[in-house]
Order: C-alpha cells, then sequence, then structure tokens
C-alpha cells in the first residue's frame, strides 16, 4: 500500500476540504502518486434552515464544480503531478467510498468540518462515513481554522 500511488481527495470546496487537498498534494509530490480530486453533487440539496429545495442541474449550474476542480488542479499538474477531476452524483460518502474501490486507491484524504452537537445528529458526518465505511486507509484533515476555534472554545469554557 505505501508508498501511496494512488490518492483520492473529495473536496466540497470549502476551505477545510482545500487543506485537505493541499495535504494529499504534499503526500502525491513525495510519493509519485496520481490524485483522484472528486466533487460529489448530492441528489437532494435542502437549506438546514428551510424546507428550500434546489434542482440538481440548477446547483451544478450555478457551482460549476467540473472547473473548479480543474481550477484546484491546475498548480499540481504544473508540478507535473497527474491530477483525474471527477464529478459524480448520489450520497457523498457512498460515493467516495465506491469510487475508492473502483479506482484502487491506496488512501483517501478526506477534511472533516468538526460539527458537533445537532449539527452532526441532523447532517451526519461524510468523513465519519467514509472512515467506517472505506477498504483503504483514510487520512482525516482537521482544518487549522476548526482547530485554533476549539482552542478558543476551551480557553473561554476553563
Amino acid at each position: 500500500m505505501f508508498p501511496a500511488r494512488k490518492i483520492l481527495c473529495p473536496t466540497d470546496f470549502s476551505a477545510a476540504s482545500v487543506q485537505a487537498f493541499s495535504n494529499a498534494a504534499e503526500i502525491a509530490l513525495h510519493n509519485v502518486a496520481e490524485i483522484y480530486l472528486v466533487h460529489v453533487l448530492p441528489v437532494l440539496l435542502a437549506d438546514a434552515e428551510s424546507t428550500v429545495l434546489m434542482q440538481l442541474r440548477d446547483y451544478e449550474r450555478i457551482l460549476q464544480p467540473q472547473q473548479r476542480l480543474e481550477q484546484l488542479a491546475k498548480p499540481l499538474l504544473a508540478k507535473g503531478i497527474k491530477v483525474q477531476t471527477v464529478v459524480t452524483r448520489g450520497d457523498p460518502a457512498t460515493e467516495i467510498v465506491n469510487l475508492a474501490k473502483q479506482k484502487m486507491v491506496d488512501i483517501i484524504v478526506i477534511a472533516t468540518h468538526g460539527n458537533t452537537g445537532w449539527r452532526r445528529l441532523a447532517f451526519g458526518s461524510v468523513a465519519e462515513k467514509v472512515v467506517r465505511t472505506a477498504t483503504c486507509p483514510v487520512l482525516t484533515i482537521r482544518s487549522s481554522a476548526q482547530g485554533a476555534a476549539a482552542d478558543t472554545d476551551r480557553g473561554a469554557n476553563t
């Protein structure tokens, strides 16, 4: 398995997932590995605060995931790292795990968003589901902004 030759890195384009991609890029540089940069379009999109639903094609048109993936990949391609971009549809955790199996990746590098309390209960954690169901190792990356916020919260409560 190691050194890793195939790395899957899902992104939702958040700061945390871009940071995870940066970590995946470091692993790829040191291991001469290729990266599968993935965005999963969820089948059902609902705002947590309302009952507003958006058509998937409208979401895709607004988000432009393929173009955004290509923008993220461009600096790595310039360094000679092989990056394949993939946009798929479905349940994010399921699609990530299935793609990892299909591409026979050595490791998944995924961001955690640090949701706790009711948000975690209501929405679950894609990273947690991936960790539980993946057949390959999963490296979870917690963004430094989340760590700083957690440290601040702990300090305020002591």
